[in-house]
């Protein structure tokens, strides 16, 4: 136990200080390697110790077990003008052509746990994160040198899950957050900022808070399980270095999420998972709030100031298990879920193109022996861009899009089980 709860520390460490994936807006698709494998979808599941980012109950059916794991993550960003500045007083330009983002590829450390307690209750802790406000473009974007952001968002959730009799259990997970963020080449807005000197390279800021996530899994028959959770929105600190960036001056809390679905078993190998996540970007106001006409109407860091302009997400998933036999697990998945940037809030989204809609997975388990297996998710996220006006400048001259695609590979080690 004291060697186990030395990795979780060692692996908290340092999944907070690698950025996160992006793929939901700014959550990951899915957390854990057999989630993954089929595109998040599980809600009704109980597929490894990183079920409480999913759902808690879940850990009440997993028993005891650990999983570590590693994950390359390969976002490719990019944005590209069209149209020579108008050159018009009180104008926004930018110069034309096509930027892309650097710092391509990211390690990301996963660690889980999972233990009873009495005859039907269980103890788990796990760790995961999110993040995708992550761009570093080498170019003066915004006029002011190289210019981007950085966001990482990172929970520990110690879970407690308890069955309420053979087929049905209920869990509630205590989330404790930790974020950082970064932004660089913002200090042409600075005539839009309440407090410039808070605006742009202040390096690393961090915020913590904590919030709970609670959840249901049954199983009704021997062919069918539901399932369902729900997040609290998650209060945070406040960024105070940034309190001339984000709305609510520096507030950057984390949406409330829920997450409902089925799990149907149409013959005894083959598993179909079938979820559905809605995120409430637009209750944050540094993400909800418009870009404009916020910023024409209250300066940036003020409650009502300009935000990115996110629309509420809600994210369809479908997930197939397959167990070929005693020793391998197929899997694989698809999801999609309208992007949150409108066409009309391009120009800040420079900095945040979380545009990212189709995502298509797959992977396996191979048991190495009692008790210990092998498992591998790789994730695509297919090309997506959004194309709107730079709405800075004068009407008809430039048009911004926003492209990005994405790869995620995942192999991780369960044991213990």
């Amino acid at each position: 136990m004291r060697r186990i709860s030395g990795l979780v520390v060692v692996g908290l460490f340092l999944a907070a200080v690698a950025p996160a994936r992006a793929t939901d807006g700014y959550f990951a698709n899915g957390y854990g390697t057999n989630y993954k494998a089929m595109a998040g979808a599980g809600v009704a599941l109980y597929l490894g110790t990183q079920a409480p980012a999913t759902n808690p109950a879940a850990m009440a059916f997993l028993g005891p077990r650990y999983d570590v794991g590693l994950e390359v993550f390969n976002p490719n960003r990019q944005f590209s003008v069209t149209g020579a500045p108008s050159g018009f007083p009180g104008t926004f330009g930018l110069a034309p052509g096509t930027v892309e983002s650097g710092s391509k590829y990211f390690p990301i450390p996963s660690l889980g746990a999972n233990w009873r307690v009495g005859e039907n209750g269980a103890f788990g802790i796990s760790a995961y994160g999110n993040g995708g406000m992550n761009t570093d473009y080498a170019a003066s974007v915004f006029g002011a040198g190289p210019a981007g952001v950085d966001l990482s968002q990172m929970f520990l959730a110690p879970t407690y899950a308890h069955k309420l009799g053979p087929r049905h259990a209920l869990g509630v997970t205590a989330i404790l957050a930790y974020q950082r963020f970064e932004a660089r080449g913002l200090q042409g807005f600075s005539p839009f900022s309440r407090d410039p000197s808070r605006l742009t390279d202040k390096d690393h800021a961090n915020s913590y808070g904590g919030g709970v996530r609670v959840g249901y899994l049954g199983e009704l028959t021997d062919w069918l399980s539901v399932g369902a959770s729900y997040q609290s929105r998650i209060a945070m600190t406040r960024f105070d270095e940034y309190a001339g960036l984000f709305a609510d001056e520096g507030g950057f809390d984390i949406p409330q999420n829920f997450t409902g679905g089925i799990a149907v078993k149409p013959a005894d190998r083959l598993t179909v998972a079938l979820d559905v996540q809605w995120i409430n970007y637009e209750s944050v106001k540094s993400v909800g709030n418009d870009f404009l006409p916020n910023l024409a109407l209250a300066p940036l860091g003020h409650t009502g100031g300009a935000g990115f302009g996110w629309h509420d997400m809600t994210i369809y998933k479908a997930g197939l298990q397959y167990e070929a036999n005693r020793d391998w697990t197929l899997r694989t998945g698809y999801s999609y879920g309208r992007q949150p940037i409108r066409d009309d809030e391009v120009l800040i989204n420079i900095l945040a193109p979380g545009v990212m809609e189709h995502h298509v997975t797959a992977g396996l388990t191979r048991a190495i022996k009692k008790g210990q297996a092998i498992n591998f998710a790789i994730i695509r996220a297919i090309p997506t861009s959004v194309t709107g006006p730079n709405n800075l400048e004068a009407p008809g001259h430039q048009s911004i899009e926003l492209k990005m695609d994405q790869w995620e590979y995942e192999i991780s080690y369960s044991f213990g089980f």
